[in-house]
């Protein structure tokens, strides 16, 4: 067979490699091209001026960077070319640390009418870690800040989920939003129509875009050997 009836497949190979990195290659000191963090959001239901937040890492891997970066954790856990050296209880340490929570309550924040709420950072589970705030009155809107790990590197994101499902994505665009948590009317924005819903949608593509360009180069790639194969065993005319 002529070198050329290979040269497709080397094509779709080399791309996928290619875009495998892109999607997976990080800086040495942070991780934040893996899967975003996790914050929910809830009013409570017998006091009107509090309202609950968990944040949940990425992953394993962002807890023990981040001890390291509060000093929590020996500077030695993240090894010359990068590597993150995690142990099993690097969590426990971090979360049961002062440094943590003071570090906590700095990057993600609640207010009301202009008003800051108080933080008080309650347990810690496999849903993550949650976060009480107390506002001066009765909560309709809460303002909801949060740049959590954003100091190791700015292209950390927040993917934050609130009442009736509601998604905001945080990061360097946007680091605060209003939060309806009632049946208050929703916070003017600037835009008209969908356009608020469609740069929540733009900003959730940007976090996992990488991974489907990655699914969609090897769908290619088993279409073309796919083709490869049909011809082989197609009689010639």
């Amino acid at each position: 067979m002529p070198a050329t009836a290979r040269w497709p497949r080397r094509v779709v190979i080399s791309a996928v490699f290619t875009l495998t990195l892109l999607a997976t290659a990080v800086p040495a000191d942070a991780h934040p091209y893996g899967y975003p963090q996790a914050v929910t959001i809830a009013p409570d239901a017998a006091r009107p001026d509090v309202v609950h937040l968990t944040w949940k890492p990425g992953g394993v891997d962002e807890l023990t960077l981040l001890g390291v970066h509060l000093g929590v954790l020996p500077q030695d856990r993240v090894l010359l070319d990068g590597a993150v050296d995690t142990q099993e209880n690097d969590a426990t340490i971090l979360v049961g640390s002062k440094p943590f929570a003071d570090y906590l309550l700095e990057q993600m924040t609640a207010s009301s009418d202009g008003q800051a709420c108080a933080g008080v950072i309650g347990k810690a589970s496999d849903t993550g870690v949650d976060v009480d705030y107390t506002c001066p009155g009765p909560l309709g809107i809460a303002r909801i800040e949060i740049r959590m790990l954003s100091d190791l590197d700015p292209a950390y994101r927040t993917v934050a989920t609130g009442p009736k499902g509601k998604r905001q994505v945080y990061g360097p665009d946007e680091y605060s939003h209003d939060w309806v948590l009632d049946d208050a009317p929703p916070p003017a924005v600037a835009d008209s129509g969908t356009g608020h819903d469609q740069g929540t949608t733009q900003r959730i593509a940007l976090a996992v875009g990488p991974l489907l360009l990655v699914a969609a180069a090897g769908s290619l790639l088993r279409r073309q050997v796919r083709r490869r194969r049909i011809t082989r065993i197609r009689p010639s005319s």
